[in-house]
């Protein structure tokens, strides 16, 4: 069930000039080590890590960089066209902002920096329903946010938190699917970060050796809004932060099935989109349970741990759902990475955690300059293409880094 048709947003001007932090900060890999100078180590563990072993963290990666491009030449690329429609409205550029929870721990009012850095550079944003903001002051700042929900347990619990999200005047849903039960993030543990978070001696050390956080970050927060709060996994507030009772706000969802999936439907009037989806037969699925649109997600390689990458089964899935809206997220970093999903058939890309290190280390300033770095990025690898609109990024641009018949060519003779 489709939204109603919206007009573009505005376009507004990006912050300027840019501050002395960022002038050196020329990719998004640059914020990150930035962001592991700033942050304390739990922080820093619990944005940065996967789980286990971290091989789906390599993997998405991995996937990215074996695939290579075809450029044609000579094309007439002085003029390129970002620009794609979605749900009835017009974006910018076919990058997005991925929900990322507790953002607000890593940058001062971190949900509401992401939400209106995205709306000024006209871009999709989707706010996590693991926040410690209030949704509908994100979407006081930034009207146009997505909202993901973690389903609650039950379905009273579901339908109360549907009434909160369409009174706020959330246009389109998210619903994460690939949360059944908690991930082994035994990073988190060795860093000293838990759910709830636990006082001590090193907790607090780390704190005071990062006194820019510690001061523009967590006791700002605290002497302006309070101790932080799970604010949005209910239609009511959660836990604080340090309290035991955080853990009712991240119980297991191992009974959810695609029965609660079709009562959201027929609750929800607006858009609704599946993210976590990675096999054709669950994408087909979530079509005939009325999902408007999909985001093809291993969760970053935070859930399942040697899970594939979202890009290699990217194709399949769209050959499945044609005409359905097919997005993509997972180790995305380069211009190169959004192009090549993309070719392969995805609508756009969502970016995680380098969105959430720029925040932290610059506010609103640092993710506008990582959204305009993207944004530039894509643009000038079209041009290096040979492409002037995304309607012409298709799978003759790319082809795997190593095929046989570039070594072995045929020996066959023609005459």
């Amino acid at each position: 069930m489709s939204s109603v048709a919206l007009p573009s947003a505005p376009a507004t001007a990006m912050p300027a000039p840019l501050p002395r932090a960022l002038r050196g900060v020329l990719s998004l890999d640059d914020f990150e080590r930035l962001a592991q100078r700033h942050l304390p180590r739990p922080i820093w563990a619990y944005v940065s890590g996967a789980v286990e072993d971290n091989h789906s963290l390599a993997e998405n990666r991995r996937a990215f960089a074996d695939l290579a491009f075809r450029p044609r030449v000579l094309a007439g690329v002085a003029q390129r066209d970002l620009s794609f429609a979605l749900f009835g409205r017009r974006y910018a550029a076919p990058i997005g902002l991925a929900p990322m929870g507790i953002s607000a721990l890593s940058a001062y009012r971190g949900d509401i920096v992401l939400a209106q850095a995205a709306q000024q550079a006209n871009v999709p944003a989707i706010m996590s329903g693991s926040s410690l903001i209030r949704l509908e002051e994100v979407m006081a700042a930034a009207p146009q946010t997505w909202f993901q929900a973690y389903l609650p347990g039950d379905q009273a619990q579901i339908d109360a938190l549907l009434a909160r999200v369409q009174a706020a005047g959330v246009q389109t849903l998210v619903i994460t699917v690939d949360t059944p039960v908690g991930a082994n993030r035994e990073n988190n543990v060795r860093a000293g970060f838990s759910t709830p978070l636990k006082p001590s001696l090193s907790l607090a050390w780390q704190g005071m050796s990062h006194p820019r956080w510690l001061l523009g970050t967590f006791v700002r927060t605290l002497l302006r809004h309070g101790m932080p709060h799970f604010e949005n996994n209910y239609a009511t507030r959660g836990a604080p932060i340090l309290s035991a009772n955080v853990l009712r706000d991240f119980s297991d969802r191992a009974h959810l099935n695609w029965t609660h999936l079709a009562a959201i439907r027929r609750r929800w009037p607006g858009t609704l989109v599946i993210k976590g989806i990675l096999t054709p037969e669950d994408a087909v699925i979530a079509r005939d349970h009325g999902a408007d649109g999909l985001i093809v997600s291993n969760h970053g390689g935070r859930q399942l741990d040697g899970v594939v990458a979202p890009l290699r089964v990217l194709p399949a899935i769209v050959r499945a759902v044609p005409g359905l809206p097919v997005m993509l997220d997972s180790g995305v970093r380069r211009g190169t990475d959004a192009v090549k999903a993309l070719a392969l058939g995805a609508r756009c890309v969502f970016v995680g955690r380098p969105f959430n290190y720029a925040a932290s280390v610059a506010g609103l300033a640092g993710v506008a300059h990582a959204i305009g770095l993207l944004r530039d990025e894509v643009s000038r690898d079209m041009a290096m293409l040979g492409l002037t609109r995304l309607d012409q990024i298709t799978p003759a641009c790319i082809r795997p880094v190593a095929d046989p018949r570039d070594y072995f060519p045929s020996t066959e003779t023609h005459a």
